[in-house]
Formats: structure tokens, sequence, C-alpha cells
């Protein structure tokens, strides 16, 4: 029996280690460099403070972070962040999280307000995702021309062309992709994603991975080559 229980300690144990190994080389993964030379991190809203020297340290050429949500929310982490970026030396986007709750006038208003116009500045994003703070379920025409509203507003505004950021789930209900002719940003963590009705220009690639100068897991992710 002492026997027995030695050998089940010593299994477990080597599982526990797998693990442990599993879990840190995942956190530390990436997509080749060689396939996909620009990589960089895009921040989640209300993110912490960020040492930007020490991200650009481990890889990353740019940066997105989120500027405003809804019509009514701005980050209060953003324009810290946006005037740290150049300095680091990373390119530096902005992003927009819409609501499906609001409308897409005031929305693009509330990005134009607070985003200033920089000629150095990457294409803005409007992340269209399902939230737990909004339960609305548009029409599919009412909504793909209110994006198409947002985007125009915008794009006055940054005199670039909008990037799309489409979760899975609101591509599989709306087809915007196919509906609004603007690169596309994807989300699909380690395997390349191809929900989306045309070739996508960047695929944010793992939201656990682990860098330096950011505390908790960050989202990585790869410019198309």
């Amino acid at each position: 029996m002492a026997r027995f229980m030695i050998k089940g300690a010593a299994v477990l144990a080597g599982i526990g280690l797998v693990g442990v190994l599993g879990w840190h080389g995942a956190t530390g993964w990436a997509p080749s460099t060689a396939q996909y030379p620009l990589q960089g991190v895009d921040l989640g809203a209300e993110s912490g403070p960020v040492e930007w020297g020490m991200v650009r340290a481990r890889g990353a050429d740019f940066a997105y972070v989120v500027a405003t949500s809804g019509a009514d929310r701005r980050d209060p982490a953003f324009e810290a962040h946006w005037a740290a970026l150049p300095e680091a030396g990373l390119r530096r986007g902005a992003i927009h999280l819409y609501s499906l709750c609001q409308p897409a006038r005031s929305q693009a208003n509330a990005f134009n307000a607070f985003v200033p116009r920089a000629d150095d500045a990457l294409p803005a994003a409007v992340d269209v995702s399902f939230r737990a703070d909004c339960a609305a379920r548009p029409d599919r025409a009412a909504l793909i021309a209110d994006l198409e509203t947002f985007v125009t507003m915008v794009e006055t505004h940054t005199k670039k062309p909008l990037l799309l950021r489409i979760g899975r789930d609101a591509e599989r209900t709306y087809k915007i992709t196919g509906a609004i002719q603007r690169p596309i940003w994807t989300v699909a963590n380690m395997v390349r994603s191809d929900y989306a009705a045309r070739p996508w220009r960047m695929w944010r690639a793992s939201d656990f991975r682990r860098v330096d100068g950011i505390e908790g897991p960050v989202n990585w992710d790869v410019v198309a080559p």
C-alpha cells in the first residue's frame, strides 16, 4: 500500500509539473516573427499602469489602447498611454468599444471628441462584440447602416480607414465583414481565425500571454504579412 501511494504521488507530481510547464509555454507563446514580423499588444478597458519601454523590449512594435466605450465612457488611462507610446518607440492606435444599445452618431462624436488626430497614429479600430452591459440585438440592416455611419464619421476625423475588430459571435449573427469593406481584425487564441468573410489584416493570437511591463495577461496581436 505504501509503495502504491508513493507511486501515485509521483504520478500526480509529474502531471502537475507537465501542467506548469505547459502553462508557462502557453503564456510565453507568440506566432513566429519570421512569418509575422509586425507584432504588438492591445489593452482592454481600464487597464493598469504599463512600462511601455519593457513591452517594446519584449518584441512589441505597436500598441492599441481603448479610448471610448459607447457614447458616454472614456477610458481614464487612455491619455497617459497615448502620450507615453511614442516616447517608448511604439506605434499607437485607438480603439472604440461599440455599443449595440446606443446611437452610432453619438458614439462617433464621443470618440472624435476624445481621441486627437495624429499623423503618426495607426488606423483607429472599432470593436463590435456582444457584451454583458448591452442585451440589445438590432436588426442586421439597421446595425450595418449604423456602423457605416460610425465608420464614415470617424474616418472623416482621423483621415484613415477604420479597422473592424469583430467578435466571432457578432460576425456569425450579423455577417458584418461581408457588408462593410474595411480591414478586418479577428480574435482567436493560438489558431489562425477564418470566421470573417475576407482575409484578416490583424489577428489577436493570444489573450493570455505574459509580457514584462504589463501586470497580468495581455492581448497579443500580429499583422498579416
